[in-house]
């Protein structure tokens, strides 16, 4: 199978970019950057025999001018379109992979450009709903023109994966003929976990868990631990939004610093907050909160990070709080990665994420809630040690699950099968688990 993919790589670095960097790779890269008749596999695993010709859509360099519309933006799109075309007829590609916006107006123009003048010269177009929320936003905040002129470009497109029941409705919207879920997933980044990383984690959930609850700690019990088993390193990752939740984790943090020091617990909270500003009224919040000694004494800001140092930061932290209601979420990546590490979570019940976790989880709270992240923390933190996260994430979110899943999808595209809705949520990941 010859499959344009229509979308680009980091950077800008962010989930949706770094799920097609993965799947490009695990496909076994452009073809044409390989030397002819070479196939190439970067996954080293399988063949999935599907041939990929990459357009790297880039129209931002950087995560602050995502969203912004510029003429040189639209001139740079037309160019990539053209670039497609020119695959189709070059190298005989077929079908054409693209991800959909959600409810934003110039990422819908672009949409709207894109299958203008490109879906025409293709027999097959799958959609990726990477994003949620484009149904409920055509119905709610857009004239009937925007949503006529959606339905013309978009609609009864071959193959639409999505990521989640939720977002189901977005895929229905645009009569999809083919409807299946797949996950996100990415490589095990810490395949040593039971080895090296459990013991200790473990051990210090012991030692805090009786801090918590006002005993006094035996002479070997911060054996194991790492140090200062009393300090608890709550970790918020991802773009520093308000709709994020970064400042909800900051109140929520606070405000469960301060039920423990009216308890008298000799246990203390730190959050270490990672990520980019990218709204100068944002940005000037946090100044203001980081003026401020009662918030300067317990948060550490680190901007971006990636590599070692995100892998030390996960590995260091004793929980990860992530309460978002940002509009577009679907499947985020910091998630699936903060399973990996094995940590408890604390986060929303917010479009998918609900459905990711076990029936009766117990760290997800409603949205704009401070209070609920404070008491849910300090719940957490003595009830779940979070080695049945990293169990999930094994059964359902790995690179090798997401690839399968994938390359399955877009072989029925291939062979133009007839059914809709032919995957149901994983099992694992029902609300019955």
């Amino acid at each position: 199978m010859k499959l344009l993919i229509f979308a680009h790589t980091p950077p800008p670095h962010h989930g949706q970019s770094y799920m097609v960097q993965l799947m490009l790779a695990g496909f076994g890269g452009d073809r044409r950057k390989q030397k002819q008749g070479v196939a190439k596999n970067s996954s080293g695993t399988r063949n999935y025999g599907i041939e990929c010709y990459h357009v790297n859509a880039r129209l931002s360099k950087k995560l602050e001018d995502i969203g912004d519309l510029r003429f040189g933006k639209l001139l740079l799109l037309v160019g990539y379109c053209l670039q497609a075309v020119w695959c189709r007829f070059r190298y005989g590609v077929t079908a054409m992979y693209y991800i959909p916006a959600p409810g934003k107006t110039s990422a819908l123009y672009r949409d709207w450009l894109v299958m203008m003048i490109c879906r025409q010269f293709f027999k097959k177009v799958a959609l990726h709903w990477e994003a949620a929320g484009l149904a409920n936003w055509l119905e709610t905040s857009v004239s009937m023109r925007t949503r006529s002129l959606t339905y013309r470009f978009l609609k009864q497109v071959d193959l639409s994966v999505i990521l989640s029941q939720y977002n189901r409705a977005d895929a229905e919207k645009i009569f999809s003929r083919q409807i299946r879920v797949v996950n996100n997933g990415i490589p095990d980044p810490c395949p040593e976990f039971d080895r090296q990383l459990w013991p200790g984690r473990k051990a210090r959930f012991a030692t805090r868990r009786k801090l918590l609850m006002g005993e006094t700690l035996a002479e070997g019990d911060k054996q194991h631990t790492g140090g200062s088993p009393n300090v608890v390193r709550v970790l918020f990752m991802a773009l520093c939004t308000r709709g994020k939740g970064v400042f909800d984790a900051i109140s929520g943090v606070a405000l469960a610093r301060q039920r423990l020091a009216e308890q008298k617990r000799d246990v203390s909270l730190r959050l270490q907050i990672a990520g980019t500003f990218v709204d100068g009224q944002d940005t000037a919040e946090f100044d203001r909160l980081m003026a401020q000694p009662e918030f300067a004494e317990f948060i550490e800001y680190t901007g971006f990070v990636s590599g070692e140092r995100k892998e030390r930061l996960f590995k260091e932290a004793d929980l990860f709080c992530f309460p978002t209601y940002y509009e577009n979420e679907n499947q985020p990546v910091n998630l699936i990665e903060a399973m990996a590490f094995g940590l408890p979570i604390l986060t929303t019940r917010w479009r998918s994420i609900p459905e990711w976790f076990p029936a009766n989880y117990s760290g997800l709270v409603d949205i704009r809630s401070p209070e609920q992240v404070a008491n849910v923390m300090l719940t957490l933190l003595a009830s779940e040690p979070g080695d049945g996260l990293r169990e999930n994430f094994l059964r359902n979110f790995t690179v090798e699950q997401y690839l399968n899943g994938m390359a399955e999808a877009l072989c029925r595209l291939e062979r133009s099968e007839p059914e809709r809705h032919l995957s149901p949520v994983p099992t694992s990941l029902s609300r019955s688990a």
